[in-house]
C-alpha cells in the first residue's frame, strides 16, 4: 500500500475494547500493566501519557491484557526494540514513522511524532515522513535505512545493493533490529486498527 493512502486505520468507528481499569485486572494481567507502567517507556521523557486518569493504557497497550502471556511478550519486545536497539533513537524514529504512514496509523503516528520531536526530528521532517516523500536535509544512512523500511513495507523484501550497503552501515545486528522494528510496529498498527483504537482525547 503507497504511504499515506490507505484508510485511517485506528480512528474510524467505535472502539471495540472498553479499556480496562487497574482494578478489573487478575494476577497475571495486573503483572503485564505493571511491566508497561513501571518500566523503562516510564524512566525517559512523558512524550505521551501511557494511561488516563483513571489508569487505563492508551493505545496498543490495552489490548495486550486480553492475553497476558502473548501481550507480555508482546510488550517484551516493543521495550527491548525502544531501549535495547543498537540503531540510534533518531534513525529508529523515522522507521517507525515510515511504518505509521504506510498503515495510515493515526495513534502511531501522534505517539512517535512526539518521540521523534524529541530525538531531533524536525516539523519539515516529520512532514514528509507523513506523505512518504524524501527527507529534506538527507543524511545517507538514515536516507537508505528509510527507503530500506519503504521497501520491507512494499516488497517485504531487500534487494543484494540495498541489502549489501545496509549491512555495511548497520552491520548484521542493525539489519535484524530493523526487519523487527518494521515488523513490530506493523503489528501494532493491524492490532490498532482491528480494536479501533483511538489517539487519547485532546491529544
Amino acid at each position: 500500500m503507497p504511504e499515506g493512502t490507505g484508510p485511517q486505520t485506528d480512528t474510524g468507528g467505535g472502539r471495540r475494547l472498553q479499556p480496562l481499569r487497574p482494578e478489573q485486572l487478575d494476577g497475571e494481567q495486573r503483572a503485564v500493566y505493571d511491566a508497561i507502567t513501571s518500566g523503562p517507556r516510564t524512566s525517559g521523557p512523558a512524550y505521551f501519557p501511557l494511561t488516563d486518569e483513571a489508569g487505563r493504557l492508551h493505545g496498543p497497550f490495552d489490548a495486550m491484557l486480553r492475553s497476558p502471556r502473548v501481550g507480555g511478550a508482546l510488550q517484551d519486545l516493543g521495550a527491548a526494540l525502544r531501549y535495547g536497539s543498537a540503531l540510534p533513537t533518531r534513525l529508529r524514529e523515522i522507521v517507525i514513522l515510515a511504518v505509521a504512514a504506510a498503515e495510515d496509523s493515526a495513534f502511531e503516528r501522534f505517539a512517535h511524532e512526539a518521540v521523534g520531536r524529541g530525538a531531533g526530528l524536525t516539523e519539515g521532517e516529520l512532514d514528509a515522513l507523513r506523505i512518504g516523500g524524501p527527507l529534506p536535509a538527507e543524511d545517507r544512512v538514515e536516507a537508505m535505512t528509510l527507503r530500506a523500511a519503504r521497501a520491507l513495507l512494499r516488497d517485504g523484501d531487500l534487494d543484494e545493493a540495498t541489502y549489501a550497503g545496509l549491512d555495511a552501515e548497520l552491520g548484521e545486528r542493525g539489519l535484524f533490529e530493523l526487519t523487527a522494528l518494521v515488523g513490530y510496529y506493523r503489528l501494532l498498527a493491524l492490532q490498532l486498527r482491528v480494536f479501533r483504537v483511538p489517539v487519547p482525547e485532546g491529544a
